[in-house]
């Protein structure tokens, strides 16, 4: 099995990651705004330094771009307005164009019987949300989100057939964006509902992540 580029260093990356996502989480809890918008930029770039650090010859050429997207997207959202906002979904959507696009190259649709079945599911969810959300999204917001949570669904939805924790991994990050998606419907909030978005869709990049390195391992 070949070593990884630089594992000191990603240890320490991966470290990071993980003591700046309980920091951002416990700003969220407390409501410390300063140190929510001093540390949300810094989550994904962390994330992909230690894709950089711990990459081995196979380890996808997506990934850092997918996750460098999701930074673009976290910045552009923290600066609020609808162009930003629209802004920043578009860099989110071209994260997800990489997921997707990665996770066939490592054989997501393989097994396409397997593969519908699941497209399937996922679909009806995707239905039945843009139905429930549509009458609470204003004009310009309705065809945006459509199309953006149908490229998060088929990120979802390919995740899942690469392993466990990718699936899990974009099924969690499916549910963060609909929570989001909820705010922009003007539906009633979840309690600790800004902490749910952001502790979902930490975890759902990590097991992404974690599940893309862990198949680039096995097939190495």
């Amino acid at each position: 099995m070949t070593p990884a580029r630089d594992p000191r260093t990603a240890r320490a990356l991966l470290f990071a990651f993980a003591a700046v996502s309980v920091a951002h989480l416990l700003a969220i809890a407390v409501h410390l705004t300063p140190l929510q918008y001093a540390t949300k930029p810094l989550l994904m770039p962390l994330l992909a330094g230690w894709v950089w650090a711990a990459a081995k010859p196979g380890t996808p050429r997506l990934l850092v771009p997918a996750l460098l997207f999701g930074a673009g997207g976290d910045i552009l959202l923290e600066i609020g307005g609808t162009v930003a906002f629209l802004a920043g979904m578009g860099s989110f959507a071209a994260g997800h164009v990489c997921y997707v696009t990665m996770f066939v190259k490592l054989g997501a649709l393989a097994d396409r019987r397997r593969a519908l079945v699941v497209a399937g599911c996922y679909a009806v969810v995707w239905a039945a949300l843009i139905v429930l959300l549509w009458p609470g999204l204003d004009a310009g917001m309705r065809v945006p989100v459509a199309c953006y949570s149908l490229l998060l669904a088929a990120t979802a939805v390919t995740a899942s057939q690469v392993n466990l924790r990718a699936g899990l991994g974009g099924a969690l990050f499916l549910f963060s964006d609909t929570l989001i998606a909820t705010d922009l419907a003007g539906w009633r909030h979840l309690p600790a509902h800004g902490f749910l978005i952001m502790l979902t869709y930490l975890v759902g990049q990590y097991l992404l992540t974690l599940g893309t390195l862990e198949r680039t391992t096995r097939t190495d």
